[in-house]
């Protein structure tokens, strides 16, 4: 069938062109919109121009066709060939591409938002300054492609492969990189903030100068990556491999990276407030400084060597033990439980649960905090449902107080200005209390019960694994002494009065605020 014929069956209404053979044809700027091409021979066909819009081109054959600026919206290209196509400036804005095979296709400024390309061959495929918002491209072969400049925004990329690929200057913000395949690939300057790359596989990528804000690389593997003067603020690289990567000057303020391995890997002029340093891998590390001012402008710089380094990025998760002497009973499991669920709900720093210990005769829990600072305040908090509550919360009170005093020079000049801080903590701890005991439904049914009732010690662990007996009940231990004691006349006859307990020493409370890392909010 030739051009003419076709054109005049088309004018007329046929639209089914099934298995035609046109290859070599001149079709620039047609109109066959809607028209039925499917398992057609279009090989180095010229399209250019031409609209295609919602046409059927599936298991077509298009190599080498010219198909520059041609509109293919909505059209149906599913296992088509258009291996080493122009499709220079083409529409395919929500085309269907599923399976569609476009080996060195050109595809440079083509318009393919929303189009579907899953599993789509595109290796070695130049796609610069192309427009992909939107797109699946979830499980596709971009090996080897060229994305330089290409807009990427919201695209389903999982488990897409972009071994060795050019995505520099790229914007996959808020795109879907979950288990990619990015190996030895060029993203540097490429905006991938709020992107998923959780489980995704980045040895040797080039991220230099890559926005990673609140990116999600958790559990990615960043082996060798170079990340030189990256922005990963807010970024989670919980459980990332980090392993000689060079994070040289990388900006990682308020990162979350617990179970990150950072062997070998290179900090220098690190950025790095308000970032935990617990949980870490960090032998063989180079960090010859950091920056820990608020902006990352190195207003505040910390300098090291190797073994101060080390110290440094070895901090222990700060945690508030509370020991109960009594083994946990299925009654008081069921209100601790929903004493905490509804404290949380008024006092948010109380967001995790503890951890529990259940042993015969005691029942230990721990709360993991974000910081040293917010030990006080959050154990002030966590102790609410026990009847030592009062007591523990005086002895906060007081060892605030203590930090006050005169004695304090060797602290350090900025320690006034942090017990000030701490006692504002302490302070909306203690409204916050107040706030929780008023709503008597909370703890009305804990305090009923013995175990509630039991004498209790309270431990603080700091970063640098300094603790601070904060109370310990002078009952505690004791209650098996005399068998008679074990009847609720032992637990209700535990006045206020009759449980006080010595305050740590001054010298034990500085030296336990003194090892304090401190992280600006």
């Amino acid at each position: 069938m030739t051009v003419e014929e076709l054109l005049e069956k088309y004018t007329a209404g046929v639209i089914d062109f099934s298995g035609i053979d046109l290859s070599e044809a001149n079709l620039s700027g047609v109109k066959l919109s809607g028209v039925n091409l499917s398992q057609a021979n279009l090989s180095i066909v010229n399209l250019s121009g031409a609209n295609l819009s919602k046409a059927n081109l599936s298991n077509a054959t298009l190599n080498v066709a010219r198909l520059s600026g041609v509109n293919l919206v909505r059209a149906i290209l599913n296992n088509a060939s258009l291996n080493v196509a122009n499709l220079i400036r083409a529409d395919l804005n929500h085309a269907q591409l599923k399976e569609a095979s476009l080996v060195r296709a050109e595809l440079i400024r083509a318009d393919l938002s929303c189009a579907d390309l899953f599993e789509a061959n595109l290796s070695n495929a130049d796609l610069r300054e192309a427009t992909l918002r939107q797109a699946n491209l979830r499980r596709a072969n971009l090996s080897e492609a060229t994305l330089r400049g290409s807009s990427l925004t919201g695209a389903n990329l999982e488990m897409a492969n972009f071994h060795a690929a050019d995505l520099g200057r790229t914007d996959l913000s808020s795109a879907n990189l979950r288990d990619a395949e990015l190996r030895k690939v060029n993203l540097s300057r490429a905006n991938l903030s709020g992107a998923d790359l959780s489980g995704a596989n980045l040895r040797w990528a080039d991220l230099s100068g890559a926005n990673l804000r609140w990116a999600d690389l958790s559990k990615a593997k960043l082996s060798g990556a170079n990340l030189t003067g990256a922005d990963l603020s807010n970024a989670n690289l919980t459980n990332a491999s980090l392993v000689h990567a060079n994070l040289t000057q990388a900006k990682l303020i308020k990162a979350e990276w617990i179970g990150a391995d950072l062997t070998g890997a290179n900090l220098t002029g690190a950025k790095l407030y308000a970032t935990s340093r617990f949980g870490l891998k960090t032998e063989g590390i180079t960090c010859d400084w950091i920056d820990l001012s608020p902006t990352g402008d190195r207003t505040i710089i910390q300098k090291f060597n190797a073994e101060d380094a080390r110290d440094f990025f070895n901090e222990t998760p700060p945690t508030i033990r509370i020991i109960v002497d009594a083994a946990l009973e299925h009654e008081a499991n069921f209100a601790l439980a929903g004493a905490y669920y509804q404290i949380s709900r008024q006092y948010r720093k109380l967001k995790q649960p503890p951890t529990m210990e259940i042993g015969r005769r005691r029942t230990i829990f721990t709360f993991r905090v974000d910081n040293d600072e917010e030990l006080l305040p959050i154990a002030y908090i966590a102790i609410l449902p026990f009847h030592d509550a009062t007591n523990i919360q005086k002895n906060i009170d007081k060892v605030v107080e203590m930090l006050k005093g005169e004695d304090i020079s060797q602290m350090g000049l900025k320690i006034p200005h942090r017990v000030r801080q701490l006692r504002t903590a302490i302070e909306e701890a203690r409204n916050q209390a107040q706030s929780i005991r008023e709503i008597q439904k909370i703890l009305e049914l804990a305090a009923k019960l013995n175990f509630f009732k039991t004498p209790t010690q309270t431990i603080l662990t700091n970063s640098s694994a300094q603790t601070l007996i904060l109370y310990d009940n002078p009952y505690f231990g004791k209650r098996f002494i005399n068998q008679s004691d074990t009847n609720a006349g032992f637990f209700d006859n535990m006045t206020n009065e009759s449980a006080q307990y010595m305050l740590p020493s001054l010298n034990m409370v500085i030296d336990f605020v003194k090892s304090f890392h401190y992280i600006e909010q």
